[in-house]
């Protein structure tokens, strides 16, 4: 184990102290002159780290093709981004990925054989081998000169039909993965009459009872019947509309096809002159027996026979066009009955489960799985209304899209089956009864055991917790957030105080206690709740709420109230706190004396009783108001601490702290009063007019080319209030330009000018409320645009990227001039931390305080003075005290966190978990009540003068400083180039360490309290936002992102897990008998009836249909290759593939040799040429003629 000791890094370090960019160095470049012994034994090394990616959750993104095997009973789905998710039992799940990223059109099982062949936009067949836990290619083949339109692969056959854009049908070998030299040529299949090309292959299969017969649909409307071994076709079928499917009866005398107009035309085989029956299932049926009217095209159709009754057709779209805005279909017909089940999305495919995997027996269809563009739909056929089967998979992520994330590893043990409790109260009812029907593979060895929970925040309000233990998801249980505003029932409605047009609702910052089950959260519409977790249904009559008025100005306008923002209190003395009584319902003030919309909230809170089932229930609503015409800024940064009875949170303007047991306003400060009036870092007032006197706050000047995360809470002008000169100076072209360049804006553009203008104001003053308008308008309208793209969800405070519109890079420049007013921004709350902890230098003992980092990179300290615990806590008010600067780092501040002596974390402390709504004995009560909360503060018998370590991260360094000397210690510069956009500080392998994610792309480790680097990997660039906004460390090596909008995928930066994984993943393949064919019966085998087989070997192969053109497709070896084969699963089924194997190598071996016989008859044919020669040259000649 190894021991770092301060003075020994010191001793070998002056030389070094300048060399901040080297990573070694830097870690150990202390700055405390006289710092004590620090002995803290780290045990963590590099080899404890090693990164891979884990599992996906989630909807497969732009689903594409579908495929099911009916044996093995496991469901493939295909994507436009070249993605394959494989889906068995509930939590056997596999998720893999074509290199190419083109777009899979068409999957095909292997039926029972563990493999699977992907049909790629790119005109590439791959072979998938499925029995390994991560399935892998054996084989791909790349066509050259023709465009793959549709595959066909016989059930228990090797040779899979292709069919091309060129109408055109190619045969191939899957096990060897070759072209035959077997070809059916469209001209071939045609009438000799006919010049015109028939147009794309668009289906192919062989009649249910002769193999030897293939039915070729062109997209034209022509149907071919070929007859393999002749070579030539039996009939063609011809109709005017273009064909879409075809499907077979089981009995093989009839067929159905789906056309572009919205018919069905099933034909009988032997006349090929006309159908037999021509359905238009959707169209209005004419009295004067005239053709129906032309409905939508039926994209797809299904026939499946039953013993018992009639058979099904099931098809999707052919709905009537005049049924506009009506939700895609699928239709069942059964019988006499036509239901119509209407979907929620677009389908992209679907198929039909049968209880037999052959085509000539009866299929009894028992289910059909819809692919829809984002569900997937089970519907049981099996009972009468066909209800859907409840889906086990985890593939709700996307029902609202994600806006935020936030990961738990290692919760308490009791906290998932409380969620589970309350969350299967919201099942919904009337699915079907029947288990799911896709059941396939087996379960992975459980290797860990610790509780995980997963949060998710999304646009319309909604928060979902979710189970993620042992590399699996199910949701838990779904909170309603936006339950607690009234919703406007149309846009008429809607009040003009709205930020976006769009989710109002929408979840920001999700804040989180597991002990104490405390959730706050933060919304788009700048607006804060707090709620309780309780097993008990209550009904509030009045729903707590605050109204905040956060504001920022840099003259002394007195609010329309008259109400007076308290002066800074000087570091040291408490400030009085600013009690507000808890408001039943908005505040009615809609503007001030000049006209401003002022003093009301974005949204309105229900003033009805509100009904609150078992769960999550409102304990406070607290919302920032409008200040004179300035909607209130996003909020930045989010705290609650379930011991103090305290949230606080922040934004560009400022910081408030509010009391939710009291339910009142602690502190409401601009971030410019939160530094001392000696402070070193304190930012004095900038402005382009004359200064003023600060009142409430003062405007800060900025690091040059910061892109804080107030560009993504303000307009691009609101950091300086223009007036009527600067908006000439600017023009109307400028003020659109600010307008137009402000990427994550979502609030409108405010021009206002102070009450006391000078003369040039005063006449100007028509001229900006012109602007005014239309600028909002405009902003709002840019706004609504950015949230149709991005779900109007700017980046929390840590990741904010500068998006350069030129070039799309994230370079960001931190240059302390100040040289212009789009220059000037301000200084936002990144970072918020209760903790118990030392204040000042001179303190003895910790005490309960809050650390506040912005976006300048200052870290700032709050000291909270509690009053004592039960009935005193509710009346006696909390002091809170600014107490200055504590460090500046580079780059905005984003996690912070405290370790003790020993180098353990120091969690804050909470009140833990109890039930609110029962009653109990007064005696219980007061038990509770003066109960002390869980409190982490080192134990006396510790020295006090080195007691703690505080752990700093920003967007570009992490520094260790010591408690109370406020010595740093440690010092490390993440990155020079890029910006730190996640920094957590999480337990690994009973020790901690500093976890961070690079714009850059790189994840990042560093020990603690040393900063030495142990990981630094590539492995992601942050191509979109998204990434940014939920990408997430947590405990035990754990971390996650939104990998698309409907998938998380889950990494790991843990040796130990990379090591299990293998065994904690789920099997996909397990060996299963394939069932019995069907019995012909005694007549059908005397008179020669029943399904006649095929020898394909014999048609196919080398020795009769010859080689097929190199030119035409490349073979190209994959990845898989024969290992994948060779460990595959043992019993019959492995016996079947390793003989199948031998055959292979077996056949590569017999061509070589072929290749070695050919050259040497060709030897030998010269040789006897040349004798031969030889011997008519010397044949008529004596000896003695030699």
């Amino acid at each position: 184990m190894r021991k770092f000791n301060i003075r020994k890094v010191l001793d070998g370090l002056t030389a070094a102290s300048s060399s901040s960019s080297s990573a070694t160095a830097s870690a150990q470049q202390q700055a405390a002159a006289g710092a004590r012994d620090s002995d803290i034994a780290e045990t963590l090394q590099s080899e404890h780290f090693q990164l891979c990616k884990t599992v996906r959750h989630g909807f497969p993104y732009q689903p594409s093709a579908l495929a099911f095997d009916p044996v093995q009973k496991i469901l493939a789905v295909g994507t436009q981004t070249g993605a394959l998710r494989l889906f068995g039992r509930p939590g056997v799940e596999c998720y893999c990925q074509h290199d190419s990223g083109a777009a899979v059109i068409q999957l095909q099982f292997l039926i029972n054989e563990g493999a699977l062949v992907s049909a790629l936009a790119d005109d590439t067949l791959h072979l998938w081998n499925l029995r390994q836990k991560r399935p892998a290619i054996l084989h791909s083949l790349k066509f050259n000169r023709e465009r793959i339109t549709f595959c066909h692969l016989p059930f228990q056959s090797k040779w899979l039909y292709v069919g091309t854009e060129r109408g055109n049908i190619h045969i191939v070998n899957v096990e060897s993965f070759t072209l035959s030299g077997y070809v059916i040529m469209w001209n071939k299949a045609m009438e000799l009459s006919s010049k015109s090309h028939p147009g794309p292959v668009v289906h192919i299969s062989d009649n249910p009872m002769d193999e030897g017969k293939l039915l070729i649909g062109f997209e034209s409307g022509i149907v071919s019947l070929w007859d393999l071994k002749s070579k030539k076709a039996d009939y063609r079928y011809t109709h005017d509309e273009a064909i879409h499917s075809v499907a077979w009866h089981h009995e093989g005398k009839q067929f159905i096809c789906s056309h572009s107009d919205g018919t069905l035309t099933i034909w009988n085989v032997k006349s090929p002159t006309k159908p037999l029956q021509t359905i238009t299932p959707h169209g209005k049926q004419l009295k004067d027996g005239k053709k129906p009217e032309p409905c939508k095209p039926i994209l797809k159709v299904e026939y499946k026979t039953t013993r018992a009754g009639e058979p099904f057709i099931i098809l999707s779209g052919g709905l009537s066009y005049d049924t506009v805005g009506r939700r895609p279909c699928l239709t069942v017909m059964h019988g006499k009955s036509t239901a119509v089940l209407e979907m929620d999305y677009s389908i992209v495919d679907f198929l039909t489960l049968c209880e037999t995997p052959y085509p000539n027996d009866f299929q009894e269809p028992y289910a059909v799985v819809v692919l829809l563009e984002k569900d997937l739909v089970l519907i049981d056929l099996a009972q009468n209304g066909y209800p859907i089967f409840e889906n086990p998979y985890p593939l709700t992520i996307h029902e609202s899209p994600v806006t935020c994330c936030e990961y738990f590893a290692d919760c308490p043990v009791d906290l998932i089956p409380a969620l589970y409790s309350v969350g299967a109260r919201q099942k919904r009812q009337g699915y079907s009864k029947k288990e799911w029907p896709i059941s396939g593979g087996n379960w992975g060895l459980v290797t860990q055991s610790y509780p995980e929970i997963i949060i998710t925040g999304h646009a319309d309000g909604s928060i979902k917790f979710w189970d993620a233990s042992a590399i699996t998801l199910q949701v838990l249980y779904k909170l309603k957030t936006a339950k607690v505003f009234e919703k406007s029932r149309n846009k008429d409605d809607r009040p003009n105080t709205d930020i976006v047009d769009e989710d109002p609702y929408a979840i920001q910052i999700i804040s989180w206690s597991p002990e104490s089950r405390m959730l706050c959260i933060a919304g788009v519409s700048a607006h804060v709740i707090i709620y309780r977790f309780s097993k008990q249904e209550v009904t509030t009559e009045v729903i707590p709420m605050l109204e905040v008025r956060l504001l920022y100005e840099i003259n002394d306008i007195e609010s329309p109230d008259g109400e007076q923002v308290p002066p800074l209190p000087t570091p040291g003395t408490g400030s009085n706190p600013q009690s507000i009584a808890p408001q039943s319902h908005p505040s009615t003030s809609s503007s001030s004396s000049d006209g401003l919309r002022d003093n009301v909230p974005c949204l309105k809170v229900k003033n009805s009783p509100l009904k609150q089932s078992a769960g999550y229930q409102t304990e406070l609503v607290i919302q920032l108001v409008w200040v004179s015409g300035e909607p209130p800024q996003q909020i930045t940064s989010l705290a609650v601490n379930s011991a103090y009875g305290l949230v606080v949170f922040g934004n560009c303007n400022g910081i408030a702290m509010v009391d939710y047991l009291q339910k009142t306003v602690l502190l409401n400060l601009g971030t410019i009063e939160l530094y001392g009036s000696n402070d070193p870092y304190r930012r004095e007032p900038r402005s382009p007019r004359k200064t003023r006197q600060p009142s409430g706050a003062g405007l800060c000047d900025i690091n040059e080319g910061t892109a804080v995360p107030e560009d993504r809470c303000k307009s691009p002008t609101s950091g300086t209030k223009l007036t009527g000169k600067d908006i000439l100076s600017l023009g109307v072209h400028g003020v659109y330009q600010a307008v137009k360049k402000a990427t994550f804006s979502c609030y409108s553009i405010v021009c206002s000018g102070s009450p006391n203008n000078s003369d040039d104001d005063q006449k100007m003053n028509n001229f900006i409320e012109k602007v005014k308008t239309k600028s909002r308008k405009f902003s709002k309208m840019v706004a609504n645009d950015i949230a149709k793209m991005s779900r109007k969800l700017s980046l929390p405070t840590e990741l904010k990227p500068d998006l350069d519109v030129k070039d799309n890079s994230f370079s960001r420049s931190r240059s302390s001039s100040v040289t212009s007013i789009d220059k000037e921004t301000r200084e936002a709350i990144s970072a918020l931390h209760f903790c118990e902890t030392f204040t000042r230098k001179s303190d003895t003992s910790p005490s309960p305080c809050l650390w506040v980092g912005t976006t300048l990179g200052t870290v700032l300290v709050i000291a909270l003075n509690l009053p004592p615990g039960g009935e005193q806590r509710l009346i006696q008010p909390v002091i809170v005290s600014p107490s200055g600067t504590i460090l500046r780092l580079k780059g905005a501040i984003l996690r912070m966190a405290f370790l003790d002596t020993t180098g353990s974390l120091v969690p804050p402390a909470y009140e833990p978990w109890r039930e609110y709504n029962v009653s109990e004995d007064k005696e219980e009560k007061d038990k509770l009540k003066k109960r002390r909360p869980v409190s982490v503060s080192p134990s006396s018998s510790q020295e006090i003068s080195e007691n703690q370590y505080a752990v700093i991260c920003s967007e570009k360094q992490a520094k260790v400083i010591s408690l109370p000397s406020q010595n740093c210690v440690y010092k490390q510069n993440i990155t020079e180039t890029s910006f730190v956009l996640r920094g957590d500080i999480v337990s690994l392998s009973n020790s901690i360490c500093l976890a961070c994610f690079c714009a850059n792309g790189h994840i990042m480790t560093f020990s603690l309290p040393s900063l030495r680097p142990l990981l630094d990997v590539y492995y992601l660039p942050l191509t979109n936002m998204r990434i940014a906004r939920t990408f997430c460390f947590t405990n035990n090596g754990q971390a996650l992102y939104l990998v698309s909008p409907t998938e998380i995928q889950r990494i790991t930066y843990s040796q130990e897990t990379c090591e299990n994984l293998q065994e904690m993943l789920g099997e996909l393949f397990t060996p299963v008998e394939t069932p019995e064919a069907p019995n012909r019966g005694f007549f059908k085998g005397l008179f020669g009836g029943g399904a006649q087989s095929l020898d394909r070997e014999e048609l196919f192969g080398e020795s009769s249909s010859g080689k097929a053109s190199r030119s035409l497709a490349q073979h190209i070896p994959g990845p898989g290759g024969i290992e994948g084969v060779k460990g595959a699963a043992s019993g019959v089924v492995g016996e079947l593939a390793r003989a199948r194997l031998a055959l292979d190598e077996r056949g590569q071996k017999l061509g070589d040799l072929e290749e070695r016989t050919a050259a040497m008859l060709s030897s030998a044919d010269s040789f006897s040429k040349h004798a031969h020669e030889m011997m008519l040259k010397y044949k008529d000649k004596k000896w003695y003629q030699f």
